[in-house]
């Protein structure tokens, strides 16, 4: 319930201050799963996508999001999964959830970098992505959000005014083990190589680090 009335008064507000433009909207199923598989520029990513599709969108987000001392992040927050990503299993705990969600015939939104990009920069994919969409079937729809990072910047608290963007792909299926390493990586690397098509970023080879984090996020 609480989702659906933030849901109802966010989407008014997200078209009047930050008039997003929304690409490829169809691709995305009327029913069924699918999972949206998107570049991270802005903690506001996971608010803004869900708020420009008419189905629900669940991502997982670590829980200081939800704990926070700030009333619009936990608001932002509602509606998806908690996690302690500094936990050792934190990375299968996330994907048993993801799947669940799909096995429910819902929209699951993933992050492939495992965090936001420090620089703007497409950053490396990790291969829960892959695990998802050879575990479960359901397609992936490769997401490019343009422009948050003006909106919320790494170390801000207060969203800014600037006119946000986000483009959609075609849906991609696959086929493979998804345990074998090798057919992990090449689907990763396909759905990173179609979400920097859309976004046109600069990508890195090597995987991101978590903002005051020396070693690299512990997100699949």
């Amino acid at each position: 319930m609480f989702y659906r009335v933030a849901k109802f008064l966010s989407v008014p507000a997200v078209h009047l201050v930050w008039r997003p433009r929304v690409e490829g909207r169809g691709h995305v199923p009327e029913q069924g799963p699918a999972i949206l598989a998107s570049n991270h520029l802005s903690v506001l990513d996971s608010f803004f996508l869900p708020a420009l599709l008419s189905r629900r969108v669940t991502f997982v987000a670590k829980n200081e999001y939800f704990t926070s001392g700030n009333p619009i992040m936990r608001m932002i927050m509602q509606g998806n999964l908690a996690i302690d990503r500094d936990s050792a299993g934190a990375a299968q705990e996330m994907l048993d959830a993801a799947a669940g969600v799909l096995k429910a015939g819902e929209l699951f939104g993933i992050y492939p970098e495992g965090t936001r990009s420090p620089d703007g920069r497409l950053y490396k994919g990790k291969i829960g992505v892959a695990w998802l969409t050879l575990t479960t079937g359901a397609p992936v729809l490769p997401v490019a959000m343009l422009g948050t990072d003006r909106v919320l910047p790494l170390g801000a608290s207060v969203p800014r005014i600037h006119r946000i963007g986000v483009r959609i792909g075609e849906p991609m299926t696959f086929t493979g083990d998804p345990g074998r390493a090798r057919d992990r990586r090449q689907v990763t690397d396909e759905v990173m190589a179609a979400i920097q098509r859309l976004s046109g970023q600069e990508y890195v080879p090597s995987y991101a680090k978590r903002p005051g984090v020396d070693a690299p996020p512990t997100h699949p």
